[in-house]
C-alpha cells in the first residue's frame, strides 16, 4: 500500500502528514512486525518485500515529494535494518523502488504521457515489471538488505 501526495512541502497540512504516515509506515510497521513474530515462531526463515520509491534517492523538481520521501526512505531504512537484525534467523528483507509504474494511484492522469519522460526508456512501468522484481527477489536467497529499482534507468540517471 502507498499514498502519494505531489505538493510543495510548505503546503502540506497536518492531516496530509497523518493520511501519508499512516498508511506508508504505519501499515509496514504493524503487518511487518506481525510477519516478523510469526516467522521467528515457525522456526525462522521467509522474506518480506517492501515497496518503496525511485523518488528517495532521486527527487524530481516537477514532482514535489517531501512526505513520500520522508516515509518511503523510511521503508528503504528499515529494509536494510531488518535484513541485517534477521538474517542469522534466515529471515530475508528487501525492497523494490519503483518508477512511475501505471496504476489506479494515476486514476485520471495519462501517466504513460505525463511521467513517460522521467525514465530513460521513455515509457512507464506495468504492474508486471513490480512482479518480474519481487519474483527474482523471492528465488534469490543470497540477497537480502536489497534495494532493488524496477524504474526503466531512472536511478541510474539521465
Amino acid at each position: 500500500a502507498g499514498v502519494f501526495l505531489a505538493k510543495p512541502f510548505i503546503c502540506y497540512t497536518p492531516e496530509d502528514y497523518e493520511l501519508v504516515t499512516s498508511v506508508n509506515t504505519l501499515g509496514f510497521f504493524g503487518i511487518t512486525q506481525r510477519v516478523v513474530a510469526q516467522l521467528l515462531a515457525q522456526g525462522g526463515g521467509g522474506h518480506i518485500v517492501n515497496i518503496t520509491t525511485t523518488l528517495v534517492e532521486h527527487a524530481h523538481s516537477g514532482v514535489p515529494s517531501a512526505l513520500t520521501a520522508l516515509t518511503k526512505g523510511g521503508l528503504a531504512a528499515v529494509t536494510k535494518s531488518l535484513a541485517i537484525e534477521y538474517a542469522r534467523e534466515g529471515i530475508r528483507v528487501n525492497a523494490i523502488s519503483p518508477g512511475v509504474i501505471d496504476t489506479p494511484m494515476h486514476a485520471g492522469v495519462d501517466a504513460a504521457a505525463a511521467y513517460a519522460g522521467m525514465h530513460p526508456q521513455r515509457r512507464v512501468g506495468a504492474i508486471a515489471d513490480v512482479v518480474h522484481g519481487a519474483l527474482y527477489l523471492e528465488t534469490a536467497p543470497f540477497v537480502t538488505g536489497e534495494i532493488l529499482h524496477v524504474d526503466g534507468g531512472q536511478s541510474a540517471g539521465h
